[in-house]
């Protein structure tokens, strides 16, 4: 993230910049992994202590008390990872986010149904858990309508997500269903890969998000099995745009898309 940057650009150890601070090194580590959200003044106080510029205090430390606020409904679940909160709460905060997700339909375009299928094949969440991680998701997705400021969502999957025997052929429909009436909306982009529309250039990884902030940050998130990896360097950040640019240009235009929907639906 863009403290990372700041201390590097600095020249500052951690070790040296958490005793100019006065917090520990541990600290400033964790904030820096996207392991921990760094508070408004934990953000002045590193920012000026690295020597940035006011115009990026003031920037950051507006964005971090925003993230305070948006952050209430995050730290109240017990039901998912605090590594996953900070992502759902950076979330809140952006204006748009891509996601490429191959192997099931995306979380925030998930039916309460479908997303409970899933919950209930996950290794990762307790039994007693399964109906607080859905009901998350639904909080999450309402973003998307929200009227103060709806995210701008571009989601690219996969036929074969699409076609995963998950639940019910009456709940896959609705599935199926819900997605068309996503996709009419203003802020909801959908592309569909196809087995037969070739390679591209991210064949050889997984899902991965980047979330746009304030429209000046970006940051990639990556998931894994325990953990995920918050990329915010800029060189790192644009090769993940990069593949989002690819994935764009291979899969089915949004109206085609739209298409395969529909048939997929008659079909079923």
């Amino acid at each position: 993230m863009e403290l990372a940057r700041a201390r590097a650009e600095s020249k500052l150890s951690m070790t040296k910049a958490a005793a100019l601070v006065g917090v520990t090194k541990a600290k400033i580590a964790n904030i820096e992994l996207g392991r921990q959200t760094p508070s408004a003044e934990d953000i002045r106080r590193l920012l000026t202590v690295y020597g940035a510029e006011q115009r990026s205090i003031l920037r950051l430390t507006a964005l971090a008390k925003r993230t305070e606020e948006a952050n209430w409904w995050t730290t109240r679940s017990n039901a998912v990872p605090r590594w996953f909160t900070i992502f759902a709460g950076l979330e809140r905060l952006a204006d748009r986010e891509f996601v490429y997700e191959p192997h099931l339909v995306p979380g925030l375009l998930q039916t309460p149904e479908y997303a409970a299928a899933v919950t209930a094949e996950s290794l990762m969440v307790r039994a007693d858990r399964h109906e607080d991680v859905v009901k998350f998701r639904e909080a999450r997705g309402k973003r998307l309508t929200d009227p103060d400021g709806p995210l701008t969502l571009h989601c690219i999957t996969t036929k074969w997500a699409l076609e995963m025997a998950i639940g019910t052929p009456d709940m896959r429909r609705a599935q199926l269903e819900h997605l068309v009436k996503m996709a009419s909306l203003p802020t909801v982009t959908i592309q569909i890969l196809r087995p037969e529309d070739g390679t591209h250039a991210v064949h050889a990884t997984g899902a991965f998000v980047i979330l746009e902030i304030d429209s000046v940050s970006k940051l990639a998130y990556v998931e894994m099995l325990d953990d995920a990896v918050y990329l915010t360097d800029r060189a790192r950040v644009a090769t993940y745009q990069a593949g989002a640019n690819d994935l764009q240009r291979v899969a089915l235009s949004p109206a085609r898309s739209l298409d395969l929907v529909h048939r997929m639906i008659a079909d079923l």
